[in-house]
């Protein structure tokens, strides 16, 4: 299975964005997470903002290779609010991500399908509000090695074109290098057959 190593999430949070169906209003909010602890923290504050809405409905998607996500309809018909909302995660090809649209009731009913295109549309919306940036996945090697052999590695280093995190020169030196997680294996057993030197994961 190809690895991968760019995934696409939002830059920063979105701005809030407001879609209005019969009356009710959909206020819709996108922000990059990478923990669940994150998202109920914004959870929380996002109801305390709207502590007079009817409901706080979000889709949220972590991670890769693999992912996890969650929806939640908050009290809405099954698989009419979070379920819209995270179809619109997948369609912006995004991840650590949540999408929170909160609901205040006009006093029309919309019914379900009614649900699920006011659901869809605000946080399309936020989606099209959102920045979405490219970023890469990345693993650090250590490389520990004498003095002596500084200029081999270094040569190595140069030609590969790869990032140096941080390095220590003394007697002993230690060299840490950034490498694209799909490319860890392949540096790792370079290095490896190099009798000189010792290489880990960190």
């Amino acid at each position: 299975m190809e690895i991968v190593d760019v995934y696409k999430t939002l830059e920063k949070p979105s701005d809030e964005t407001l879609f209005k169906e019969k009356s009710s209003k959909f206020f819709g909010y996108g922000f990059p997470v990478t923990t669940e602890e994150e998202v109920k923290e914004i959870l929380i504050k996002i109801k305390k903002k709207h502590h007079s809405a009817r409901h706080w409905c979000y889709a949220w998607r972590l991670g890769v290779n693999p992912e996890r996500f969650r929806v939640n309809d908050d009290g809405e018909p099954s698989n009419s609010a979070g379920q819209s909302i995270y179809g619109q995660i997948v369609s912006a090809d995004v991840t650590d991500v949540l999408i929170v649209v909160v609901r205040y009731f006009g006093g029309v009913k919309l019914g379900v399908g009614g649900l699920i295109r006011a659901y869809k549309a605000s946080a399309q919306l936020t989606m099209e509000e959102s920045t979405i940036v490219k970023k890469t996945i990345e693993d650090k090697l250590e490389l520990t090695f004498e003095y002596q052999f500084m200029n081999k590695v270094m040569r190595i280093i140069k030609q590969k074109k790869m990032i140096i995190f941080s390095q220590m020169m003394t007697s002993n030196c230690v060299i840490v290098l950034t490498i694209k997680i799909s490319q860890i294996e392949r540096i790792k057993n370079l290095f490896e057959t190099l009798h000189f030197l010792a290489v880990k994961n960190i």
